[in-house]
């Protein structure tokens, strides 16, 4: 039975994407399909367009040593509601479907952008991200306990970066 959340999942209150652009390392997950096969060396690298939108680049190293990517874009679905991105790995020429659009949250985030926890108000998905590789511990448990109080299962939580 998952936890009774005593805080709701809200995404931050802003969100600079030029200083959220860059390299984000995965520290750990909620496991999803779509990273199934990744083991170690997973990232995220985030590259603002043009046209307003965020190029996608998420790549991981399986366990037979295999590196594997898939290419996306984000973009904020409302203006004013700075930290919630949308995220789509499926082909251009689908984006006018809704369902191709993944909620992509950010809900917690170190103000000089050391760290960051994402998820989804389903609160099925999790992301917690480091600029580096490794994560102190205590950082960690506390974005594990902000996880919790939203109401997140980390039962199943993947640990795929380092802890210091």
């Amino acid at each position: 039975m998952p936890p009774i959340a005593t805080a709701p999942v809200v995404a931050v209150s802003h969100l600079d994407l030029e200083r959220y652009a860059g390299t984000w390392h995965e520290i750990a997950r909620l496991p999803m399909y779509f990273q199934r096969k990744c083991d170690t060396g997973v990232t995220a690298t985030y590259t603002p367009r043009a046209d307003g939108t965020i190029g996608v680049h998420n790549q991981c190293v399986t366990a037979e040593g295999k590196t594997i990517a898939s290419d996306g874009v984000a973009r904020r679905p409302e203006p004013f509601s700075q930290g919630k991105l949308e995220v789509r790995f499926a082909p251009a020429w689908l984006s006018w479907l809704p369902m191709v659009w993944a909620e992509y949250w950010v809900i917690a985030l170190d103000e000089n952008y050391r760290w960051a926890m994402v998820g989804q108000p389903s609160r099925k998905y999790l992301w917690i991200l480091s600029r580096t590789p490794a994560m102190d511990r205590t950082t960690f448990e506390s974005l594990k306990a902000k996880a919790v109080a939203m109401g997140y299962d980390l039962t199943p939580l993947v640990v795929s970066g380092e802890l210091d």
